[in-house]
């Protein structure tokens, strides 16, 4: 247990010195810089798509800059991720690690609290009496819930309440505390603000320095960052959109259409043209006695009307009739 005393969580600084990513559309983000002490409150705040998220996996050690350094913990960015990301956590991001609707509170909270036991801790710990194990893992889900302010019996079911029947609020608090299970140093929060009223988000706030209090440091992406923040505040970057405008013209890739002109060579075998030159059939007069005439003009006929059509049918295919 002295061996756990010594793991209880404790902020991890966090810096950025002209930290950058850049994705296939364009940068993401660029030149961040800002120093964070440990046990700080950081709200990255920006509009929707100037890359808020990208920043917080990028801080965590989920996602690989291009540009810059940042350092959490004292270990370097990017070249120690693996190791950022043991000693941080998530909360919910959208797309990356998501509640599963169909499960109930208390099975997420347990299948955590197992994954946690089971490749993060310790060899002497898996050597442990099963029931030892087992009041170890209750008391780190307590612990966990009572720190995001999760409380179970005010739920519709308790703990057998389906994640799809919370509010919008409990689901946030129900993700906190399945990240504070591993008891991180940094724990990041995506979204905080979203779709909640005024007095929901003050409470969210409220959560969020209360953990700062107990030593965490707290990344929370939001829309409004509170005043005693320390606040990065982050921007489309230059070029970020550029690709995106350079495959427009890409679509209209209509040379296709265009290529119509193609349908123009129709008209190279006009029939009418051929049947001017008919003329000089008149003087074939045994032709005519024969009826080979009445056969021409009936081939040409065919010949003058099916090549109109064609030229007309492909001339609607191309939008020009």
């Amino acid at each position: 247990m002295d061996a756990e005393a010594g793991e209880q969580p404790h902020g991890a600084a966090v810096v950025a010195d002209g930290f950058g990513l850049k994705g296939p559309r364009g940068w993401a983000f660029r030149k961040v810089t800002f120093r964070a002490e440990p046990g700080s409150l950081v709200a990255i705040e920006g509009p929707s798509g100037s890359g808020r998220t990208c920043l917080l996996l990028a801080l965590t050690g989920r996602m690989k800059a291009k540009e810059g350094h940042a350092e959490v913990g004292g270990l370097p960015l990017p070249r120690r991720m693996a190791a950022v990301r043991r000693i941080s956590a998530l909360g919910q991001v959208p797309g990356v690690n998501e509640l599963d609707p169909a499960f109930t509170v208390a099975e997420h909270l347990r299948e955590r609290a197992l994954l946690q036991r089971r490749f993060d801790g310790s060899v002497r710990a898996l050597l442990r009496r099963p029931g030892t194990r087992a009041a170890e893992t209750r008391a780190r889900i307590e612990e966990a819930v009572a720190a995001a302010g999760l409380d179970l019996d005010a739920l519709p079911k308790g703990g057998r309440t389906s994640v799809r029947d919370l509010e919008r609020l409990e689901a946030l608090r129900l993700s906190i505390a399945l990240a504070l299970i591993g008891r991180p140093r940094l724990l990041a929060v995506d979204d905080t603000d979203l779709k909640l009223s005024d007095t929901a988000r003050t409470e969210v706030w409220a959560l969020l320095r209360a953990l700062t209090a107990s030593g965490t440091t707290v990344l929370a992406v939001c829309s409004e960052a509170p005043e005693d923040a320390l606040r990065i505040t982050t921007l489309a970057a230059e070029g970020a959109g550029e690709p995106e405008a350079s495959e427009e013209p890409e679509a209209p890739e209509a040379p296709e259409k265009t290529e119509a002109p193609e349908v123009s060579e129709a008209p190279e075998a006009p029939a009418k043209t051929e049947a001017s030159e008919a003329p000089e059939a008149p003087g074939k007069t045994e032709a005519d006695r024969t009826g080979t005439g009445t056969e021409t003009d009936t081939d040409t006929d065919t010949t003058a009307s099916t090549t109109e059509e064609g030229a007309d049918d492909a001339l609607a295919e191309t939008g020009r009739s």
